[in-house]
């Protein structure tokens, strides 16, 4: 398993591997201006020294069983196309799913590839009964990625975002692990 804390999952196109400090340097180089304006706690610049502090993270809650820290990998060349995450909430059978993927390799469905498989990672290796995820109301993309899974809108709110250090409006959806759909 070499640094993976947890054993990787695969799609068509996709590894899903446990994130490790090899993906520092790339995670800092694909936080781009374009990613960052999405995601509410990836600031910028996000130099490697950040992305190392993330990763390790990211691990800690993965040797505690509270969280998922996937790196996206491309499953023929191991390049890091992204991340998607999944880490415990408060109420410990509920968690919370982010993720996002580098310019490059937008648009080409990988979110609906790998979403769905992430998430029933997170009802299993997790023991979640629900988990939600969040995007600002203009994030269309990421709705269809909620929504193609079987995610259902629960409500908005305006959520503090570290990266830029102001409040912005959100819509939240949640899925039950029974209602998890394929995409």
């Amino acid at each position: 398993m070499g640094d993976d804390l947890f054993p990787p999952l695969e799609t068509d196109r996709l590894r899903l591997r446990c994130v490790a400090q090899r993906d520092a340097v790339a995670t800092s180089r694909w936080m781009t201006p374009a990613v960052s304006r999405w995601l509410a706690s990836w600031p910028l610049p996000f130099t490697p020294a950040m992305a190392a502090e993330r990763i390790e993270h990211w691990r800690a809650l993965a040797r505690a069983g509270d969280g998922l820290g996937f790196a996206i990998a491309d499953i023929a060349t191991d390049e890091l196309l992204g991340w998607a995450t999944i880490e415990r909430e408060d109420d410990s059978s509920s968690g919370s799913f982010g993720y996002w993927l580098a310019e490059p390799f937008q648009g080409r469905g990988y979110m609906r590839e790998l979403a769905p498989v992430a998430l029933a990672a997170g009802f299993e290796r997790l023991d979640l009964a629900r988990i939600r995820a969040g995007a600002q109301i203009e994030n269309t993309a990421s709705f269809a990625v909620m929504q193609a899974c079987g995610m259902r809108r629960v409500g908005e709110a305006m959520v503090f975002a570290p990266a830029r250090g102001r409040e912005e409006p959100c819509l939240f959806y949640e899925v039950h692990a029974g209602d998890l759909a394929r995409a």
